[in-house]
């Protein structure tokens, strides 16, 4: 017959590591209440780790009445324990020790004091703890008994006839501890008080107690310590866990696997619940299960899908941002600036020099002061307007909405919070990033400096031509003789050069004039492209990085619970 056996999940070391991880990632995200409980299961981890691995705790735990302490004296073979019939007797905690060389800073850290050695059958390694009646009239008893429930590594219930189904150990222990099964044993004393055949009822009746608890593992051993029926097969058990020397794991494994459900449950909405299933071989775990108008649903932590959420909406962040910098007004600046250094450059030299006495647009802006070094301090581009405010508020909140769909309650808050982290610091970041592209904007075409040349070529024939019609006008006044004159058809040099060279200036400056215009448009488009992307990379920078951040937490943050709840 072929066996079927339950895969090995993680290893309790990748387990720890897991759950630390998701306290930290998860810390100012979920709430403070489930980040305290998981880190303390991580820091008890840790500690019972260093401490005595060749010893198992056992806890006998049960109700005023149950004979727990009786059970105790004759498991350790010696009256180590008063015995009490209807008003607890056990005040604290005491320990039995089978071979407790070694268990000392073990009991010191359970805050055991009371410790004594026991020889009674093969239980080398035994640390049985009679814990003080989880359902004392002194509050001080029932306090002891649960701090030390979430520290031992072996949970003994003891129950009595009477009392087996009383819900009070049901729904305060059993039932919340359901996914310590592994580490629990459930023993049904004082069966010498019942029937034969009425001890076969109620240990079936517990059984099913058990299973709806969500304990369909936990074994039941029926005793009575008065006569020793059933002792030989719970020394046998506990003989198996202790040799077994895993149940220190197995607890804190458990451990780990409760803190990062509740991890889980914290971090989904607030209608979910864990539940305890069981598969078909009588396997249970806990699920994370939503209840709503279309019936129940499993619920799981899913990863983000890449190129989804913030991503989506960068081009209207993009646009609301150029628009509250002034990247149109830029744009324009850009345009007209090309085309006034244009004209001071290339322009009619007779006429040139009267657009100086105009303002360069990009220097209004500070814009492009100087081309060989970066402008210093802000722009003098106006600020943003009350609408375009509000249109850039608008954007961002949209990015937070849209990467914060479909993820957890507590998850799309942070991510919202991360959307508007560094709100405050865009208007000056983008301010930096359109005077550093725009700078480019303002170095000077060479075909400039070739038409200048040209320009002052034509205003020196335009010079020569009416310096040489100065002279003959001179000579004329002085009535001395006219030297040869040369003529170009009809007309004579002088005139030619002086009506020549002023055409020729004019219309270089007309044709220089018009390839400005055409370059200022591509220059304004080039520009209007490259603060876009500026602008782009601000965004991206001051919104959506912080976005992707979150995102990639509450990634990672999915994947650690999954490996820790595995």
């Amino acid at each position: 017959m072929k066996l079927l056996r339950r895969k090995k999940g993680p290893s309790l070391d990748s387990r720890l590591a897991a759950l630390t991880e998701a306290v930290e990632l998860g810390e100012g995200r979920l709430p403070g209440e489930a980040v305290a409980a998981a880190r303390t299961v991580t820091e008890r981890a840790g500690i019972r780790r260093r401490l005595s691995v060749e010893h198992t705790v056992a806890a006998l735990a049960g109700a005023t009445g149950s004979g727990k302490s009786s059970l105790f004296n004759v498991l350790a073979g010696e009256e180590l324990s008063a015995v009490g019939v209807t008003r607890p007797t056990t005040a604290t905690a005491q320990a039995a020790l089978w071979d407790g060389e070694g268990a000392g800073p073990l009991l010191d850290w359970l805050e055991v004091p009371r410790r004594h050695s026991a020889s009674s059958g093969d239980l080398s390694g035994l640390v049985l703890l009679d814990l003080p009646d989880h359902d004392s009239i002194r509050l001080a008893h029932r306090l002891e008994v649960d701090r030390l429930v979430e520290l031992v590594d072996l949970l003994v219930w003891v129950l009595d006839p009477q009392k087996y189904a009383d819900a009070a150990v049901h729904e305060r222990y059993l039932r919340p501890l359901a996914g310590h099964q592994d580490v629990m044993v459930v023993v049904l004393n004082q069966i010498d008080r019942l029937p034969e055949a009425a001890v076969a009822r109620c240990l079936g009746d517990l059984r099913r107690l058990l299973d709806e608890d969500g304990l369909t593992g936990v074994p039941i051993v029926g005793v009575s310590a008065r006569t020793g029926a059933g002792l030989a097969e719970l020394r046998v058990l506990l003989a198996n866990r202790v040799s077994e020397r895993r149940s220190w794991s197995a607890r804190l494994a458990a451990d780990v696997i409760t803190a990062a459900d509740h991890l889980a449950a914290a971090s989904a909405d607030g209608s979910v619940e864990l539940v305890r299933v069981t598969d078909g071989m009588g396997a249970g775990r806990s699920e994370l299960v939503r209840v709503d108008g279309q019936g129940a649903g499993r619920v799981e932590l899913v990863r983000v899908a890449e190129g989804q959420g913030a991503g989506r909406l960068d081009r209207p962040l993009t646009a609301a941002l150029s628009k509250a910098a002034g990247v149109p007004l830029v744009v324009a600046a850009v345009r007209k600036g090309h085309r006034h250094r244009a004209v001071i450059a290339t322009g009619w030299p007779v006429t040139r020099w009267v657009r100086r006495f105009r303002p360069d647009p990009l220097r209004r802006l500070r814009i492009g002061v100087a081309a060989e070094r970066e402008p210093v301090g802000h722009t003098s581009l106006p600020a943003a307007s009350a609408v375009q405010r509000a249109q850039v508020e608008t954007a961002i909140r949209d990015v937070g909405e849209a990467a914060a769909t479909d993820l957890p309650q507590a998850w799309g808050a942070a991510v919202r919070r991360a959307a508007r982290s560094r709100e405050a610091e865009l208007p000056d970041a983008v301010d930096r990033a359109v005077g550093r592209t725009s700078l480019r904007e303002t170095r000077r075409p060479r075909w400039w400096r070739a038409v200048n040349v040209l320009q002052w070529l034509l205003f020196a024939t335009m010079v020569a031509g009416a310096g040489w019609l100065g002279v003959l006008l001179g000579m004329d006044y002085l009535r001395l003789p006219q030297p040869p004159l040369p003529t170009a058809g009809e007309l004579p040099w002088p005139t030619v050069l002086l009506a020549g060279g002023a055409l020729a200036g004019v219309l270089v400056a007309l044709l220089a004039r018009l390839a400005a215009w055409l370059g200022g448009r591509r220059r304004a488009r080039r520009a209007a492209k490259a603060l876009h992307e500026a602008i782009g990379q601000v965004g991206q920078e001051y919104v959506l990085g912080p976005v992707d951040e979150e995102l990639t937490r509450y990634d990672r943050f999915a994947e650690v619970i999954g490996i820790a709840r595995a």
